[in-house]
C-alpha cells in the first residue's frame, strides 16, 4: 500500500516548534487550495487574453486537478521513503516555477501543460503536509485538533480562492493570480528549510508503477470524454473508443491493485461501506463547489456584466460560511460524531442550489447571493465529517491511506464538476446561459441530497477524528 502512514513516534518538539510546523504547513495547504479555485475567476479574461474557448479553459483548470489528484497517493509513499520535508520542499520549487510558467505562458498549450506541472508540485504537498503535522504531534488530541486546523485551512482557501483572485485580477490582469504564488512559495520554502523536522515513514514501501499509470490514464480518460464529449458527439467514434479505453484501463487498474503485496490503492476498503459513501461524498462536495464557481463566473460576467473583482466578491458569503462553519464542524465530529454535521451539510448544499434552479438575467442578487452563503455553510460542514467516516475504525495502517484516497476523491470531483459545468454553457450566449446553468443548479442540490445518505451510511455515533 503507497500511502503516508498516520503512525507517528513521539516528538521531542517544543509546543511552540509544533504550532509552527503546523501553521508553515497550513500555509502551504493554502497555497494549493486557492491555485485550485483562483483561477475560476479569471477565465473570461484568459479566453479573451488568448483566444481560448470554453472547452479550453476547462482544461486549464481540469489540467491541475486530474494530475494532483492521480499523484495524491504515490507522493505520499515517496515522502515516507525519501523524507517528508525533502519531498515538500521539492514540491514548493516544481510548484513556484510552474506558477512562473502559467504567468508568463504565451498560448492556451503552455498555459495547460504548466498548469500540469502545478498539480504534480501540489500533489507532493496536500499528503505530505498532513504527514508532517502528525508526525510532529504525538498526542492524539493535539494531533486532533492539529488535523482540524489543517482541514479548515484547506477549506478556507478553496472559498477564499475567487475573492482573492477578483481582487488581482482587477487591479494588475489574470496573469497576477500566478505571479501572486512565487513569493509565498519562497517564504514557504525558507520556514520549511528552518522550522519543519525530517521524517520518514517506519518502513519504505516499494512504488506500484503500473498501478500509478493506469489511475492517471483512469483519471484523464474520464476527464477527457466530459470535456470534449459536448464537442465530439456522445455516440461518435471518437467518444465509443474513449469509453472503451476507460474500461479497459479501469479494468487493468483492479487487476493490479489485486495482485500486489503493496497496492498503490488498498480496494479491500471499498468493501467497507461508511468508506465508500464517504468517498462519494467528497467527491459530491467538490462537484457542486466547483459547479457553483464555474457557473457564477461566467453568469456574473457574461450574462450580468460584472467585473473580475465584483464577481469574486459575490463570492464573500460562500467563503464566510466555509471559514464559520469548517471549525465548528470539527467541534461537532469530536463531540457527537460525522452523523449530525453531514446531515447539515446535505441541508444547506441542497437548499442553496435549489435557490438558482429558475436562474435568469434578472434574478435577484441577495437571493444569489444567499444561495452563495448556504452552499458556503455546506461546504463548510462536510469535509471534518467526511474524513472522520472515511478513516473511522481503522488502524493507522490503513487510515493512511484511506485519507488519501478521500483527498484523491475531492480533486476528482472538482475536475469532473469543471468539466460538467463547462459542458453545460460551452457556446452558449450571454442571453440564452442563464437558462443554460439551471441543470447544474440542479446538480448541486442532488449532491446536497447524496450527503444525508452518507450521513445515514456514517450512523449516529460518536467517533473522534483519526
Amino acid at each position: 500500500m503507497l500511502t503516508t502512514s498516520l503512525a507517528a513516534p513521539p516528538s521531542p518538539l517544543s509546543a511552540r516548534r509544533r504550532r509552527t510546523v503546523l501553521a508553515v504547513c497550513a500555509l502551504s495547504m493554502f497555497l494549493v487550495g486557492v491555485d485550485t479555485t483562483i483561477v475560476n475567476v479569471g477565465l473570461p479574461e484568459i479566453e479573451r487574453g488568448l483566444d481560448a474557448g470554453t472547452r479550453g479553459l476547462e482544461w486549464v483548470v481540469d489540467a491541475y486537478t486530474v494530475v494532483m489528484a492521480s499523484l495524491l497517493i504515490v507522493s505520499g509513499a515517496l515522502a515516507d521513503r525519501f523524507g517528508r520535508r525533502r519531498v515538500f520542499r521539492c514540491g514548493l520549487l516544481v510548484f513556484g516555477l510552474a506558477s512562473l510558467a502559467c504567468a508568463l505562458a504565451p498560448s492556451l498549450g503552455v498555459l495547460v501543460a504548466a498548469r500540469a506541472v502545478q498539480g504534480i508540485g501540489a500533489s507532493m504537498l496536500s499528503p505530505v503536509a498532513l504527514a508532517i503535522v502528525v508526525n510532529a504531534m504525538p498526542d492524539p488530541r493535539e494531533r486532533a485538533r492539529a488535523i482540524g486546523v489543517w482541514a479548515s485551512v484547506f477549506g478556507l482557501s478553496m472559498a477564499a480562492g475567487p475573492v482573492t483572485g477578483g481582487v488581482l485580477i482587477d487591479a494588475f490582469g489574470w496573469r497576477s493570480v500566478f505571479w501572486i504564488n512565487a513569493p509565498v512559495v519562497v517564504a514557504a520554502l525558507v520556514l520549511v528549510a528552518v522550522f519543519v523536522p525530517e521524517s520518514r515513514g517506519e518502513r519504505a514501501r516499494r512504488l506500484d508503477l503500473p498501478g500509478q499509470v493506469l489511475l492517471t490514464v483512469v483519471l484523464c480518460l474520464s476527464v477527457g470524454i466530459l470535456i470534449e464529449g459536448p464537442r465530439v458527439g456522445w455516440t461518435s467514434p471518437a467518444a465509443l473508443a474513449g469509453y472503451a479505453l476507460t474500461a479497459a484501463a479501469t479494468a487493468g487498474f483492479v487487476l493490479v491493485e489485486l495482485r500486489r503485496d503493496e497496492p498503490l490503492m488498498d480496494l479491500g476498503l471499498f468493501r467497507r461501506p461508511p468508506f465508500v459513501t464517504a468517498v462519494l461524498g467528497a467527491t459530491a462536495v467538490f462537484v457542486a463547489l466547483n459547479v457553483t464557481l464555474l457557473l457564477n463566473t461566467f453568469y456574473l460576467q457574461h450574462t450580468r456584466g460584472w467585473t473580475p473583482l465584483a464577481t469574486g466578491a459575490a463570492t464573500l458569503p460562500m467563503a464566510l460560511g466555509a471559514t464559520l462553519c469548517a471549525p465548528w464542524s470539527g467541534f461537532l465530529v469530536g463531540r457527537l460524531g460525522p452523523h449530525r454535521p453531514l446531515i447539515l451539510a446535505g441541508g444547506f448544499t441542497a437548499a442553496g442550489g435549489l435557490c438558482l434552479v429558475n436562474l435568469d438575467q434578472d434574478t435577484s442578487v441577495s437571493l444569489i447571493l444567499l444561495a452563495f452563503l448556504l452552499i458556503g455553510i455546506g461546504f463548510g460542514f462536510a469535509n471534518a465529517p467526511l474524513t472522520n467516516t472515511a478513516v473511522s475504525g481503522l488502524p493507522p495502517s490503513r487510515a493512511g491511506v484511506a485519507g488519501a484516497i478521500t483527498s484523491t476523491a475531492r480533486q476528482v470531483g472538482a475536475a469532473v464538476g469543471i468539466a460538467v459545468a463547462g459542458g453545460l454553457i460551452a457556446g452558449a450566449d450571454p442571453v440564452r446561459l442563464a437558462a443554460e446553468t439551471r441543470p447544474g443548479w440542479l446538480l448541486v442540490s442532488a449532491c446536497g441530497l447524496f450527503l444525508l445518505v452518507v450521513a445515514r451510511a456514517a450512523g449516529p455515533r460518536t467517533a473522534h477524528p483519526a
